[in-house]
C-alpha cells in the first residue's frame, strides 16, 4: 500500500517513537546485563556494599575509574591467585552534618573471602584501637581515614594485621539506612542478654528515637538498622543508661555484622532480585554514597566468587570473642580511654596469629596450637633451630629452653590428648612417636598444647 492510499483510509498515523541506541539491545541481553548489575550489588553488600544502577552510572564511573562495559569483562581480583581475597569495610557518618566527627571510620571490618572453599571470615575492628598511623604517630584506628584517606588506612590495617588488604570500601549512613528500605527492611534475630531485649535512649525522636527492640526475631527498616548500627549503651547527657548491650562497641560490631548478613541475604532473594523498582531504588541509594578502589571490569568476578558463598558459610567474629581477648583497656599518654594489644601496645603478633589461623587453609596453622621446645639432647643451641623449624611451618612456639637433664629418646607431651590432631602428627613425624606423660612439664608450662622434649638422637 503506498502512502497516498494509506491516507485515503483517513486512519490515525502510527506515531514513531525514537530510542537511544544504548538501550536498544535485545530483551533477552537487557535482561542478562541487568541482572548481572543487580545482582553485582547484591555480592558488594556481603563484601563492600553495591554501588551500581541504571540511574546512578555517573557515580559508577566516578566511584571505580572505570567504565560501565566492564561489568561484561570477567578480571581476576587481586589476591585471587593466593586463593583469598581481603576487602576493608568501613563506615562513617560524612553526609551526617549534625554528627560530630563524620570522617571518623566508627565501624570497620575485614572480609576476607576464601576463593578456593567458598567461605568468607567477617571481622570486627575495634574503633579505639590505638595504633601508630605513619606520618601522624599514635592515635585511634578510626581517625586514619580523616588524617590520610583509605589508603592510609589500608597500609595501617596491613601493616598492624598481617593481611594483604586487596580493596576497600567507606559507605555512608545514607547508603547504609537507604539500602534496607530498598529492599522492603530485614529481618534478624535480637539475642540480648538481657530479658528486655535492647534499648538506647541516646537515639533521638526525630530518628525515631529511643530504640526499642524485643527479644527474638524482629522485622527493621532502614531508620531503625541504623539506629541499631549505632547503639552501644552509651548514656546519655543527663545521666540516663540503655540496657542490653553490655559490651559496648563490641555489641554494636556485631549487629553491624548482623545486619550486613541480612541484607545480603534479602538482596539475593527472589523477591528483591524479580523486582525492578527494589532494584531502582536499592542502586540509587548506593550510587553516590560509596567510595571504592573496585575496578567496574573486576566486578563481574567479584559476583562469579560471591555468589557462590552461602550466608552459613561466613564467620562473624571479634578480636574479644575467644576465651582470652586479644585486646584490653588501655589509658593513653594524654588521658584517652582506648584500646590495644593484649600483649602490649604495638605488639600485634597475637592478633597476626589469630588472623592465619582463620584464613589459611594448611590444618595445622588452623589449628593454632601453642608447642614449647625443650632441649635434653645436650647439644647447644638445638632448641632455638628446631623451634625456628617449627614456627616456619607453621607452628606457634611459645617457649625453647634447657631441659633439666639430658634424654636418650625425643619425647611428645601431649596436653591437649589428640585434640589438635594435625599438629600431633606433625610432631610425631618430626619427632618420633613416643608420647610420654609428665605432670611437672605440664604444671611448669600450662599454656602448652604440646611440649618437645629434644633426646640424644636428635643430637646425632
Amino acid at each position: 500500500m503506498s502512502e497516498k492510499q494509506f491516507d485515503s483510509l483517513e486512519l490515525p498515523r502510527p506515531r514513531i517513537v525514537r530510542r537511544w541506541p544504548a538501550f536498544s539491545l535485545d530483551p533477552k541481553r537487557k535482561k542478562r546485563m541487568f541482572l548481572v548489575v543487580a545482582v553485582v550489588v547484591g555480592v558488594l553488600v556481603l563484601g563492600t556494599i553495591g554501588w551500581l544502577g541504571w540511574k546512578a552510572m555517573s557515580n559508577v564511573l566516578k566511584a571505580t575509574n572505570g567504565n560501565l562495559a566492564g561489568l561484561l569483562s570477567n578480571t581476576k581480583l587481586k589476591g585471587e591467585d593466593s586463593g583469598r581475597v581481603n576487602i576493608l569495610l568501613a563506615g562513617n557518618s560524612a553526609d551526617d552534618p549534625g554528627h560530630g566527627g563524620g570522617e571518623l571510620t566508627d565501624s570497620l571490618m575485614i572480609l576476607s573471602i576464601d576463593t578456593k572453599q567458598n567461605t568468607a571470615v567477617m571481622l570486627s575492628i575495634p574503633r579505639d584501637l590505638w595504633v601508630d598511623v605513619p606520618g601522624y604517630g599514635h592515635q585511634k584506628i578510626n581517625a586514619a581515614n580523616a588524617d590520610g584517606g583509605m589508603d592510609l588506612l589500608k597500609q595501617v590495617v596491613k601493616t598492624d594485621f598481617g593481611l594483604d588488604i586487596n580493596y576497600y570500601a567507606l559507605v555512608n549512613y545514607t547508603a547504609f539506612k537507604q539500602s534496607v528500605d530498598a529492599v522492603g527492611g530485614i529481618d534478624i534475630t535480637v539475642a540480648s542478654a538481657d530479658p528486655r531485649g535492647i534499648y538506647d535512649p541516646n537515639i533521638a525522636k526525630a530518628d525515631k528515637g529511643p530504640l526499642v527492640l524485643k527479644n527474638g526475631l524482629q522485622h527493621l527498616d532502614g531508620q531503625t538498622a541504623l539506629n541499631l548500627a549505632r547503639a552501644r549503651n552509651d548514656p546519655t547527657p543527663d545521666g540516663r543508661y540503655g540496657y542490653g548491650l553490655p559490651k559496648g562497641d563490641f555489641d554494636r560490631a556485631a549487629n553491624q555484622r548482623l545486619m550486613l548478613l541480612a541484607l545480603k541475604t534479602k538482596i539475593l532473594s527472589a523477591g528483591v532480585m524479580s523486582n525492578p523498582l527494589k532494584i531502582g531504588q536499592l542502586l540509587d541509594a548506593l550510587g553516590s554514597n560509596v567510595k571504592t578502589d573496585f575496578q567496574t571490569n573486576e566486578l563481574r568476578r567479584l559476583y562469579d566468587l560471591g555468589s557462590k558463598i552461602d550466608s552459613g558459610k561466613i564467620q562473624s567474629l571479634a578480636l574479644t570473642d575467644g576465651t582470652s581477648p586479644l585486646v584490653v583497656n588501655y589509658t593513653t599518654s594524654d588521658g584517652q580511654a582506648a584500646l590495644a594489644p593484649a600483649a602490649g601496645v604495638d605488639d600485634f603478633g597475637d592478633i597476626q596469629r589469630y588472623l592465619r589461623q582463620l584464613t589459611s587453609r594448611d590444618p595445622v596453622v588452623k589449628e593454632g596450637a601453642k608447642v614449647v621446645v625443650l632441649n635434653g639432647s645436650g647439644v647447644s643451641g638445638l632448641a632455638k633451630q628446631q623451634a625456628a623449624s617449627l614456627e616456619s611451618k607453621g607452628v606457634q612456639v611459645i617457649a625453647y629452653e634447657t631441659a633439666t637433664g639430658e634424654y636418650p629418646t625425643s619425647e611428645i607431651i601431649d596436653n591437649l590428648q589428640a585434640h589438635k590432631p594435625a599438629t600431633s602428627s606433625l610432631l610425631k613425624g618430626l619427632f618420633g612417636p613416643h608420647i610420654a606423660t609428665d605432670d611437672t612439664l605440664k604444671r611448669a608450662y600450662p599454656t602448652a598444647d604440646f611440649i618437645v622434649i629434644l633426646g640424644t638422637d636428635r643430637g646425632n
